[in-house]
């Protein structure tokens, strides 16, 4: 086991690099676009599936301690979504079911729905309002055609090598990176006072 060890800072320096080397291919487009939906969003509900769905929350949680009201679908003490809300959805591959039938339903109530994805042409990207593309820089969705569902019961993942970021391991790292990016700007726009959010921050732990 030790002698893995020192792959370990190795791997991290790929990722970083991957990172980097990413960030500078996003559209400018879709970013501003996202960024303006979240600037002026009242009600901002996140979703995700599997890790994607940790970092949902995780977007979520920031943007409540910057004063939004933000809730993440599935809990139980989240409220009813309504016209006008904002829905933000995590989907490496933008084709999981659970997902699609959320965005459906956000569709229906006449919510805006915003995609973060490695899939521009996936079915969750033809529903959603507005989808900004991070990318799929280990091929991991490339020629997957399984659902998440199907991939978790199976085990059957793709990854072009398998020991660095594998299982889509990139594209939520990615899409965490965007959210504290988003999270910072919008801090810079609403000037918000590290004061006003420590006072945000849970205090019942």
């Amino acid at each position: 086991m030790t002698d893995e060890a020192p792959h370990i800072p190795g791997f991290m320096q790929q990722m970083g690099e991957s990172i980097t080397k990413d960030a500078g291919t996003l559209d400018h487009a879709q970013i501003a676009a996202f960024f303006s939906a979240m600037l002026g969003a009242k009600r901002i509900y996140v979703t995700g599936a599997g890790r994607s769905g940790l970092v949902a929350k995780a977007f979520g949680l920031r943007l409540m301690h910057l004063g939004y009201e933000s809730y993440v679908v599935g809990e139980t003490i989240t409220p009813a979504f309504h016209e006008g809300d904002t829905l933000v959805i995590f989907s490496g591959s933008g084709e999981t079911q659970s997902m699609v039938s959320i965005c459906g339903t956000a569709n229906d109530l006449n919510g805006k729905v915003c995609l973060i994805s490695a899939k521009p042409d996936s079915r969750i990207a033809r529903m959603a309002d507005l989808v900004v593309n991070l990318g799929d820089p280990t091929g991991t969705y490339l020629h997957e055609k399984n659902s998440f569902e199907v991939r978790q019961l199976t085990g059957k993942y793709r990854s072009v090598t398998s020991a660095f970021a594998p299982f889509g391991t990139m594209f939520e790292t990615l899409a965490l990176v965007f959210s504290d990016a988003v999270i910072s700007s919008l801090m810079e726009v609403k000037k918000d006072e590290i004061a006003q959010m420590q006072g945000r921050l849970s205090n019942v732990e």
